[in-house]
């Protein structure tokens, strides 16, 4: 696998106060701050940066196309229709070779309200879970609209890619969670007894906040997935998905990522279940004999859809990976929920490993990719760069006519 070099910045350059969401900042403190810390970013801890976000998101939306053609599929009817071997390269569904679902589109409106939160920051407003929420109503819209509306002045330029403009199975509680604009919290989440994967899918982008403290990291998460999915099991899933992204992006090896996952959780509430999932993946990657599709599907003692089970069948799969195409073919060649574990396992070794890990074949098939590529690119500039894009003394008008302030 690829040589990434490991970094962990030294201060935060991607939060300027580190607490509530709702505290107001002023702009010359902000500046400042930001200024002041951009100097770790050497060069060649940006391109490392960048590397692990392209991996991240690539990896992810080419894990999810993986997966895709065999959703719903037992092992027995994915051997019947690809052979005894299983799914082992992209398969047409949707209409073609390497079509990405809904797992993907959210992911990367996860990414666009993370910029808009730090392009807001400049107002002296601050409240991430807010932004994000913002950047899903535009996902929901790109599910009833038939295409770009362009009389929105806060679409910037995501919403505007056609494409993206597809159901492609979006989950019934993103649907529902998004479906109006109240914005669902930890105290009065949105559907309570949805405890799916669908917004841990969606998360790897909170992991890319390495400038931020892991803690922030959880609670960011957990805050954005509660939006749609109101079970503790699926927004504790997210969060601690998070936290190991986080790990990852910032120089740690996934097994250390995954124990810093699991002392996070230990204090939540309802957390029991994220916590023995994790672990069993960790003893069935440390356990005897060699990984296999059986065994993988034993990592989700129910029908293999919640949250936790897909969780604990990413780590396995990543942990155990001989490099990325068979840690892929693995995550996603058994019964349970084939396109998120796929997703998942693709983030993992993306951000593990970054993008030059990624098979070329595969990437080239992969639908969206230009737009993926472009976003990735912008969360890292704006990670590393925000304040010489915007700000009340530089503003770039190219910057926010992408990234709206609105």
């Amino acid at each position: 696998m690829a040589d990434i070099v490991r970094f962990r910045p030294k201060v935060s350059i991607t939060v300027l106060r580190q607490g509530n969401w709702g505290f107001q900042v002023s702009s010359a403190t902000a500046v400042g701050t930001a200024v002041a810390g951009a100097a770790v970013w050497g060069r060649t801890e940006q391109q490392d940066f960048r590397s692990r976000v392209r991996g991240a998101l690539l990896g992810s939306a080419i894990g999810d196309a993986l997966g895709a053609p065999v959703a719903g599929l037992s092992l027995a009817g994915i051997r019947e229709k690809h052979g005894l071997e299983g799914l082992t390269e992209p398969a047409p569904v949707y209409g073609r070779r390497g079509a990405v679902t809904a797992s993907t589109q959210l992911a990367l409106f996860t990414v666009d309200g993370l910029i808009r939160a730090h392009v807001r920051r400049d107002t002296g407003a601050w409240h991430p879970p807010t932004d994000v929420h913002r950047a899903y109503l535009r996902w929901a819209a790109t599910q009833h609209d038939w295409g770009p509306d362009e009389r929105r002045k806060d679409n910037g330029w995501l919403a505007q890619e056609e494409w993206l403009y597809a159901r492609r199975g979006p989950d019934r509680a993103c649907m529902t969670g998004f479906g109006d604009e109240i914005l669902g919290t930890l105290d009065k989440p949105k559907n309570p007894t949805a405890r799916d994967a669908g917004a841990t899918v969606r998360s790897a982008p909170f992991g890319l906040l390495v400038g931020w403290e892991p803690t922030l990291v959880l609670q960011l998460a957990v805050e954005c997935a509660a939006q749609s999915h109101g079970h503790p099991t699926a927004y504790l899933s997210a969060g601690a998905f998070a936290v190991i992204v986080h790990g990852l992006a910032r120089g740690d090896s996934l097994e250390d990522a995954v124990r810093r996952a699991l002392e996070l959780l230990e204090p939540r509430p309802g957390q029991v279940a994220v916590s023995e999932a994790l672990q069993r993946a960790l003893s069935a990657a440390a356990g005897p004999g060699g990984a296999s599709p059986a065994r993988v599907e034993s990592l989700s003692p129910g029908d293999g859809r919640d949250a936790e089970d897909a969780l604990a069948v990413a780590v396995y799969c990543a942990l155990v990976a001989e490099d990325l195409r068979h840690g892929l073919r693995l995550s996603v060649n058994h019964g349970g929920d084939s396109t998120a574990t796929g997703a998942l396992c693709g983030a993992l070794l993306g951000a593990l490993n970054g993008e030059t890990a990624l098979p070329a074949a595969w990437l080239a098939e992969l639908e969206g990719r230009a737009t993926i590529l472009e976003l990735a690119d912008d969360f890292a500039m704006e990670m590393t760069q925000g304040p010489s894009l915007h700000g009340p003394a530089v503003s770039s008008p190219g910057w926010l006519t992408r990234y709206p302030r609105a």
